[in-house]
């Protein structure tokens, strides 16, 4: 069944269970309910076990090390899903892909929680990076065939998944978080572990009754032939990366500062690649060349959305430890604790998003007034913090309501350009490339980390007053550019809102 078909026989009978939604839904949304507990747990410690000292159950590495490792860590897991759009376009299917995902991920986490020093550290990031990379783009574009490229509901649906998601977000910093901090780093790392196990569970046992053929299609299968040429390829590019990582690091001419400057061009080159790749593509039809082309200005808007998202993992999760006076009407408070602002403030409002893009219809802001809005809110979310300095200084400690402030306005940020950004991917994709076309989704995000693991640098609590309001200045004026762009973007979309 091809994808025109589907869409057919969606539109003729809209699939309904879960609130009003396919039952799929359901499946989707608890998976990745535990799989972000897992990785969400695992990153709200991992900073600080990073740079800790050994005595306090760290690894000791410096501060600023740490926040570009952290930052280089975000931009491979998300770049690893070009492999697993591919796998899922090519070989196995979105469906299978996510299974073997998921096995990985858990592994990854196993490792970690054993104590083997930095070298389990970077071993459980490869597994956890190629564990994710085959099952976050394929879980949201599972999430997008349940709908045809019509229904009403798309938008409201990725917004209810998206709110599992950060469900799993908000819970697993509070449970990990303070197991790992008062207890053992390496006890909070198992934590995650059992969560994706959990997460696979729930897939194998609902994914056949909930999901029928969702996913179980792979659009653009390799040839016998094909298949030989891929294999060898990538036996022979492993063996020649190993060899070259092991004369590298045992040669001392290529150091852990190198290696993050090229994963940080890498992270903006790729995804140029990519874009180019398909636009040229025989298989993509003129209109889909139009809405590839809309498609470049919300990535770049994506990008800029996301770099300042993901600095809650690094440079506010920094600020949090360092900056922020933790004993608060009462309670002590656990730096980690902050990481679950995030997600409890999706989780509160996503719903209302949700009833809010149902309840206008067709009456609600295009795709790219959206992503203007929550680019200015995300600017916002950082100019708010350049007041604690002007008000206190940098030398006395500040109150937890700045960061709380800040995390609540990048949210209302998220929840305009994330989940609709999600929804735009797959009405956007050109049909030979639907998985990957998530993949490029997810780069947004890796190209932002990439460029982080540089801007984080700068950071230092001398510079923080012009460092967060020249971020959050600059992502408002894009903003507003993206604002004046809309009309004009919404003609190359050739139909779709």
């Amino acid at each position: 069944m091809d994808s025109k078909e589907r869409d057919a026989i969606l539109k003729t009978v809209p699939q309904k269970g879960f609130f009003g939604h396919p039952k799929g839904l359901s499946t989707l949304f608890f998976t990745e309910f535990w799989e972000r507990f897992s990785y969400y747990g695992m990153r709200a410690i991992l900073l600080y076990y990073m740079y800790y000292e050994i005595t306090e159950g760290g690894l000791g590495l410096d501060r600023t090390t740490a926040n570009s490792i952290m930052a280089i860590y975000g931009s491979l897991v998300y770049m690893s899903g070009i492999i697993g759009g591919w796998i899922a376009d090519r070989l196995l299917g979105m469906n299978r892909t996510v299974f073997y995902g998921g096995v990985l991920i858990m592994i990854g986490h196993i490792i970690l929680s054993l104590p083997g020093g930095f070298t389990a550290l970077l071993l459980s990031m490869l597994f956890i990076i190629i564990g994710t990379g085959l099952l976050k783009p394929n879980v949201g574009g599972m999430v997008g065939e349940l709908y045809s490229k019509t229904d009403s509901r798309r938008d409201s649906g990725f917004s209810i998944y998206y709110m599992g998601i950060n469900m799993g977000g908000f819970i697993s910093p509070l449970i990990v978080g303070t197991i790992g901090q008062e207890y053992s780093f390496h006890l909070g790392f198992s934590l995650a572990a059992v969560g994706m196990f959990a997460g696979l569970v729930v897939y194998l046992f609902t994914r056949k009754k909930n999901m029928g053929l969702a996913g179980m299609q792979v659009p653009n299968p390799l040839s016998a032939t094909e298949k030989g040429s891929i294999a060898r390829r990538f036996l022979f590019g492993g063996v020649a990366i190993a060899a070259f990582l092991w004369l590298g690091f045992s040669g001392g001419w290529l150091t852990i500062e190198r290696v993050i400057f090229f994963i940080s061009i890498s992270g903006v080159i790729i995804p140029a690649i990519y874009i180019f790749v398909m636009y040229r593509s025989k298989k993509t039809t003129d209109d889909e060349r139009s809405r590839l082309l809309a498609y470049i200005p919300l990535f770049i808007a994506a990008m800029m959305f996301w770099a300042i998202q993901e600095q809650g993992s690094n440079i506010l999760a920094t600020y949090a430890n360092e900056r922020t006076q933790l004993s608060f009407l009462g309670f002590e408070l656990k730096s980690s604790w902050f990481q679950s602002l995030n997600p409890l403030f999706i989780v509160a409002l996503a719903p209302v998003f949700a009833w809010l893009w149902v309840k206008l219809g067709d009456r609600q802001p295009s795709t790219p007034q959206k992503f203007s809005l929550g680019l200015i809110f995300a600017g916002l979310s950082f100019i708010i913090m350049v007041f604690p300095a002007i008000f206190n200084g940098t030398e006395s400690l500040v109150s937890p309501l700045w960061l709380v402030a800040s995390f609540f306005l990048v949210v209302i940020g998220e929840l305009l350009l994330s989940p609709v950004g999600l929804s735009a991917s797959t009405k956007l994709a050109p049909a030979a490339f639907a998985a990957q076309m998530m993949s490029l989704w997810n780069l947004s995000n890796a190209s932002a980390q990439a460029i982080n693991a540089q801007v984080v640098r700068f950071y230092s609590v001398e510079t923080e007053a012009i460092y967060f309001g020249a971020i959050g200045g600059f992502a408002i004026l894009l903003g507003i550019c993206l604002l004046f762009l809309a009309p004009k973007l919404k003609k190359y979309m050739r139909g779709i809102n």
